[in-house]
This record gives C-alpha cells, sequence and structure tokens, in this order.
C-alpha cells in the first residue's frame, strides 16, 4: 500500500536514470516488482493510502484506461534500468497493492503482469500476489488471475465480527471471506488473510473471535496489524468529536500477545513482527524483500522504489501520473541517494524485526555494546543475542524506533 503523503527529496530527472551506486552489487540482489492500483469502491474511515473512488478520476487515470498507463510505466521502468547500467534480472516477487486490485478487470491485471514478465521474466516459483476485498472477486476471477500467472491472494478480512467491520467502514460481510477462500483454493492459489486489531469499541473477545474464525479457515498465512489513526482519517474525526474512543497502547500489545498465541497454537510461525505462516515457503516473499533491503521498482501513483541505496517516490495524483507517461517522462516526485549512515539504521530496524534477525557481527564494537543494555532491559531476546543475532521482543518491538537509534548512536 501507498501512503497519501509523499515525502521530500531531491528532483528526480525526467530521463528516470539512476545514479551509478544504483548498480553496484545489483547482480547479487532480487529484483522485485510492486503495482499500485489505487481504486477502492469506498474510502475506508481508517485509510490514509492514497486511494480514489471510481467516479473522482477520469482520462488516463480511470480505473478503465489505469492498465495501459501501468504498462507505460513498466515500460519504462525496463528502458531506464537497462540505461542505468542495472544488469538483466528476473522478477522473484510481483505485488499488486492498493487500493483495492481486484477492482480491475482481471486481464487488466494479467495484462499489467504479462508485460512485467515480457520485459523481466519470472524466475521459477516466483511469488505474484494480488491484494482483495472479499467481496470484489468470484470464483471465475480468481481463476483468470490464477490462469494469468497469480500464485497467491491477500484477503482484507480486518475482522469477523459486524460492529467492528462498521467501525473500519468494510464493505463485505462476515460471511463472504470463506466463500472468497474456497474460491481461491479452487483457483489454486495460496491464501493470506489480514487482520485489524486495536478498532475502537473492539473487545478482546471480539479479537479472539476473529483471530479463531481467520484460523478455521485455514490460511497459508496471516498479516495482524495494529491499528494506527492518521490525521486527516474519518477515523480521526469521529474520535477527537468523541463519537468513538481512541485507541490504547495497552490494548494493543494485550491482543497481539493473545494473537501471537493463538496462531502459534495453530500450528503458523511468526517470522516477522506482523506476520506468520505455515511454512517457511509460505511467508510473504515480496515483503520480506522489503525487510532485508533488496530493489524493487513500485509503479504507479505514489508508489516508492528502491534500487541499490537509490529510493524514488512517484507523483501521487493519478492524473499527473497518467500525464507524465503519457509525455514519455519520468512519474518520480523526487528521490534521494541513501548514505551509508542512513542505510545501517534501516537494516538494524527492518532485519530485527524478523524471526531470522540481524547479524551481530555486522554492528560496530559501541552498538554490539548496546545490546548488552537491551537484553537487561529486556528488549533483547538473550537467547537469540548469544547465537549471534538480533531480534526484537514484544516491547522491543513497540520502542523499535529508539532500540534503532540506541544501536546506531
Amino acid at each position: 500500500m501507498t501512503p497519501s503523503a509523499l515525502p521530500l527529496g531531491d528532483p528526480a530527472p525526467a530521463d528516470g536514470i539512476l545514479p551509478a551506486q544504483a548498480a553496484v552489487g545489483a547482480a547479487g540482489r532480487k529484483f522485485s516488482l510492486y503495482a499500485h492500483i489505487p481504486f477502492c469502491a469506498v474510502r475506508c474511515g481508517y485509510c490514509d493510502f492514497n486511494t480514489y473512488t471510481a467516479t473522482e478520476l477520469g482520462g488516463g487515470a480511470s480505473q478503465d484506461a489505469y492498465a495501459q498507463t501501468a504498462v507505460r510505466e513498466v515500460e519504462f521502468a525496463a528502458r531506464a534500468l537497462a540505461a542505468s547500467g542495472l544488469p538483466e534480472r528476473k522478477l522473484s516477487t510481483v505485488f499488486f497493492g492498493g487500493g483495492t486490485p481486484t477492482l480491475l478487470a482481471p486481464g487488466d491485471l494479467t495484462a499489467i503482469l504479462g508485460a512485467a514478465v515480457e520485459h523481466w521474466g519470472l524466475e521459477e516459483g516466483a511469488e505474484v500476489t494480488t491484494e482483495a476485498n472479499p467481496d470484489s472477486v468470484t470464483r471465475e476471477s480468481l481463476q483468470e488471475l490464477a490462469r494469468g500467472g497469480f500464485t497467491r491472494v491477500s484477503f482484507g478480512m480486518q475482522s469477523a465480527v459486524p460492529h467492528v467491520l462498521k467501525v473500519l467502514d468494510r464493505t463485505h460481510s462476515p460471511e463472504r471471506v470463506p466463500q472468497a477462500v474456497e474460491w481461491a483454493r479452487e483457483a489454486g492459489l495460496q491464501v493470506s488473510l489480514d487482520l485489524i486489531y486495536g478498532t475502537p469499541g473492539e473487545s478482546m473477545a471480539d479479537w479472539e473471535t476473529s483471530v479463531r474464525t481467520a484460523l478455521s479457515y485455514g490460511p497459508d498465512h496471516v498479516s495482524a496489524y495494529s491499528l494506527i489513526v492518521e490525521e486527516g482519517t474519518k477515523l480521526a474525526a469521529q474520535i477527537r468529536r468523541g463519537q468513538v474512543p481512541n485507541i490504547d497502547d495497552d490494548d494493543h500489545a494485550a491482543k497481539y500477545e493473545l494473537a501471537d498465541a493463538l496462531f502459534q497454537e495453530a500450528g503458523l510461525s511468526w517470522y516477522e513482527v506482523s506476520n506468520w505462516a505455515r511454512t517457511p515457503d509460505d511467508a510473504c516473499r515480496h515483503n520480506l524483500a522489503y525487510w532485508r533491503g533488496d530493489d524493487w521498482w513500485g509503479i504507479g501513483p505514489g508508489a516508492h522504489s528502491h534500487v541499490g541505496g537509490v529510493r524514488w517516490w512517484n507523483v501521487k495524483h493519478p492524473t499527473a501520473y497518467a500525464n507524465r507517461l503519457e509525455n514519455g517522462e519520468s512519474p518520480a516526485a523526487g528521490r534521494e541517494t541513501l548514505d551509508g549512515a542512513t542505510r545501517a539504521m534501516e537494516r538494524i530496524m527492518l532485519t530485527s524485526r524478523l524471526s531470522e534477525g540481524l547479524p551481530l557481527d555486522t554492528l560496530g564494537p559501541a552498538a554490539r555494546k548496546a545490546v548488552a543494555g537491551l537484553i537487561a532491559g529486556e528488549l533483547v531476546d538473550p537467547a537469540k543475542a548469544f547465537h549471534g543475532t538480533l531480534v526484537l521482543t514484544l516491547k522491543g518491538r513497540l520502542l523499535g524506533d529508539a532500540v534503532t537509534r540506541a544501536l546506531l548512536d
């Protein structure tokens, strides 16, 4: 998903050529594609992502024309990477996020994927995922996606409790989720379910019901995210007016612990702070590419990309995005070239979220000394540290930025 607010940065060239740094060591890094589909049937009250309803846009930004515009960026990306001296690499993962990608016709999604495969190819066994709302798919649409090369679908279940879904402005009914999961299974797709905990008015019993219900559908993978109230959203306004209660960090922590225990009991193992998988092969390899600092090109309005320590982000509005590509120009609004200290901070922040951990021998002497203090403060699992990796414990997950800075100071 793509946030609505873009960061500041340096100007991005119209030809999309990357600095020489981007090509250094590229042959040893995985390469992925993210496709942002910015359309939703309705805007959920908690959502701060760069999304639009179908009636808000026209021209090359409309739903009907969007696939053609996205294919233009795929073609632009292939030219820019080649001209920047990047080696030819097949895609290891492709991820369609949004918005609701499955509001586009299956043929549009497979056309975008097909263009990417034409230009880069897919590694053997590549992971190709689309997000979907349970009420935005049919048995036939999922079968068409599977025939077109998709291997995985991630359903935005969020909750199994009607009053919680109502606060979140979700449009599907709880009964729709098992039907969508069954259709995905029939099509041969792996299934992931997304859950949100900490919604105003959600009791611990409500959350347990949602977790147990999700597990009853036998997913290969589950993501559970704490609700974050973003300024400017409908939910933030409702909380400010006292229409719904505010969120509570202690409530979030208790619900996280409950979910972790229930997932583990059901045979799903934690591999990243907010993600559990039935087997190591069921882990979301696309998201692992982000956390491990691999390369990816993000297509779509507001989408972010990263190649070899160079990061850039596209213009936010779909009309401006479509116009730039129509003129043969990069849709990038800005970019930054990360220095060594920034890359080190990001590696600590991201890799220590993984169960595999951050190798302690990659840290400097001062940071290794800081780990001892973090163990004493119960922010780090001493058993993991003893075996040479840094993995933050639950308390550390909630204080990840502070831990990262302690290691870098």
